[in-house]
């Protein structure tokens, strides 16, 4: 794993002498605990995406340099409002008072679920997602149903793979959506994909998962990666035989650290160097799928929001990696703050230290 070398300092006189072996461990430029409500630079040149807690779904804000938002999904319902509240802390931070697109990938309720409780909140602009529920389930379509009630009059698009998602600044490419994928990514060129030997043949699921709708942006030379639940199934013929995708500088780990999904002919091919999973404390964040992962060509760091408990300490993270640690911690969140140079920071809400990442 390599290190940033440079280490700054911000008002040492607050700092312990553990911390600062942390801190020379991991290669963090250590911060006060405001520091992630106070990293934004004059001029709003960068691109913002948090990583939001919602116990094991998900709920990604994206945000412009140019103030422009999209948050792709919204967690789960009930709990009094518990994942949206998380989400309007992301957005204070961020300094937005309302979401010009919500991305739902698929319609299961740790990602659908928090819809009405969100619309209750905050204003979305246009609701985007892969069009009707595919999945034969009393839930699923409780849920999907839940979702046209809550959205009522709000503008509503049906994506499909090849798209564009206007986010002024941004480049944002569907890749997936209701069980397609696209061949090509406009600026991408195709390339043979050597780790797709080795796959065996994988059964395709029938639930709502293979018809996640995933996106890939890009930000000058930064690139994050979103496939949603995406299973193993539909990520080989992705990337096989060839990969459009080319490297990523930031993957969100597919559906949340599961074993039905990462395979080494994605991960591997798509060389990321940073990762974020959104697992639970007890949901996801399976050993094999953060295996698969960590080994990866050229990752730098695996970055958490829980501590796997139903996992072991070889298959965790580092503290400092782990936005919410095993004993209670919930709600922290992954902050990156990216330039379109390539380079980029990450921000653990639980510590206030940011890591930073130089341009490759």
């Amino acid at each position: 794993m390599n290190r940033v070398a440079s280490l700054r300092l911000y008002r040492p006189s607050l700092l312990s002498i553990p911390t600062l072996a942390i801190a020379f461990l991991f290669g963090y430029a250590i911060l006060p605990n405001t520091a992630a409500a106070q990293a934004t630079r004059p001029g709003n040149t960068d691109l913002y995406i948090y990583a939001i807690d919602v116990e094991g779904g998900q709920a990604t804000l994206i945000v412009s340099p140019s103030g422009h938002s999209m948050l792709v999904d919204t967690g789960w319902g009930d709990n009094n409002g518990r994942d949206a509240v998380r989400i309007i802390a992301a957005m204070k931070d961020a300094g937005i008072t309302k979401i010009d697109k919500v991305l739902i990938t698929h319609f299961h309720t740790d990602h659908v679920g928090g819809v009405p409780n969100l619309v209750e909140r905050v204003k979305v602009g246009e609701f985007l997602d892969h069009g009707v529920n595919r999945e034969d389930s009393d839930i699923t379509r409780k849920d999907y149903a839940a979702y046209i009630k809550a959205i009522g009059n709000t503008p509503r698009r049906t994506l499909h793979p090849g798209d564009l998602i206007d986010i002024p600044g941004l480049n944002t490419t569907v890749i997936t959506a209701d069980g397609e994928h696209i061949n090509s990514v406009a600026g991408i060129k195709p390339t043979p994909n050597p780790y797709c030997a080795s796959e065996p043949k994988w059964e395709l699921d029938t639930t709502e998962n293979p018809r996640s709708t995933g996106v890939l942006i890009r930000f000058g030379l930064f690139s994050f990666l979103d496939l949603g639940d995406l299973t193993k199934a539909k990520e080989i013929p992705l990337v096989c035989p060839n990969n459009p995708l080319g490297h990523v500088s930031l993957y969100l780990v597919d559906h949340h650290g599961m074993n039905l999904s990462n395979t080494r002919a994605l991960v591997d091919a798509i060389h990321p160097r940073v990762a974020f999973m959104d697992n639970g404390a007890h949901k996801a964040g399976s050993p094999e799928a953060w295996q698969t992962v960590h080994d990866s060509p050229g990752l730098l760091d695996l970055w958490m929001l829980h501590t796997a408990e139903s996992s072991d300490a070889a298959h965790n993270s580092a503290d400092p990696l782990i936005a919410n640690l095993k004993g209670g911690s919930d709600g922290h969140y992954f902050k990156v703050v990216a330039d379109g140079d390539g380079s980029f920071s990450v921000t653990n809400s639980r510590t206030g230290q940011t890591k930073k990442y130089p341009r490759d």
